[in-house]
């Protein structure tokens, strides 16, 4: 299927052309990204979906300008853009939150470093701690929070700068099952309220038609999107059983079919 979706018309608010990355090791070399291409629309939730390896993170990563591509280009609203964008949020698999600061400040901290003065980002931080259902915890350190309540902590300081894009790296990997699916339903939610435009890299086939309205899918050594599969299921799907229903099934079958031939098989 072509990366310009059907369920999409007018131009993508991100776009990566051409992309590739190379990295050198002393006994071999892995084309991490080869000639990687993808658009992304206002709005949309889509997913890049591969085993560890294939390239999806180095990906998101060049995306948001946290590594240096070596050829390729990126844009945003049709500006290209080079080094860390200002208009998109990274929200790591590892929650990376400062002990020190109590849950307010963690999730001020993005706004803190644009420079927004304190009164300003303490209301801020408030509003998206509300969000993610966590306002009661703001003056808790975060070691005292489960690792659900953590992630959300990331989620929310990556709201809190209001961003363009939302890039979202396995943010769920680490967490239980019971925890990961609360967290899905979360997101969804979050994603369908404020109408953000979120790249969610994952292996975890079930995990993207659930969330998404397109998923990427990645092959290996080389890394390179072979397909984007359209998950044309019904919204909100917090509402059934998403794994259980006719279509659900013949798009996980179809993914997984293509993963395995590709030798991208997920974990």
């Amino acid at each position: 299927m072509d990366p310009g979706s059907s369920l999409h018309n007018g131009k993508p608010i991100l776009e990566v052309k051409e992309m590739c990355k190379t990295f050198f090791a002393k006994e071999r070399t892995v084309i991490a990204l080869d000639h990687v291409n993808l658009s992304v629309y206002k709005g949309e939730f889509i997913s890049l979906v591969g085993p560890s390896g294939c390239g999806k993170t180095t990906l998101l990563r060049i995306i948001d300008g946290l590594e240096i591509a070596d050829a390729g280009q990126r844009s945003l609203e049709g500006v290209p853009l080079s080094g860390i964008s200002q208009d998109m949020a990274y929200v790591f698999q590892d929650i990376n939150l400062l002990p020190w600061r109590s849950v307010l400040d963690n999730a001020a901290l993005g706004l803190e470093a644009r420079g927004m003065g304190k009164s300003e980002r303490k209301d801020r931080a408030m509003e998206v701690l509300e969000m993610v259902g966590l306002a009661s915890f703001a003056s808790s350190p975060p070691y005292t929070l489960s690792g659900g309540m953590q992630q959300r902590v990331g989620v929310a300081r990556a709201l809190a700068v209001r961003p363009k894009v939302l890039l979202m790296d396995e943010p769920f990997g680490q967490l239980d099952n019971f925890t990961r699916e609360a967290l899905q339903v979360e997101i969804a939610q979050l994603w369908e309220k404020l109408g953000m435009t979120i790249v969610f890299v994952t292996h975890d086939v079930d995990e993207a038609i659930f969330l998404s309205d397109r998923v990427a899918l990645f092959q290996p050594a080389p890394g390179r999107i072979t397909e984007i599969v359209d998950v044309d299921l019904p919204r909100p799907r917090a509402d059934y059983d998403v794994r259980a229903h006719p279509r659900a099934l013949e798009l996980r079958s179809h993914i997984m079919t293509h993963l395995r031939a590709g030798k991208g098989m997920p974990e």
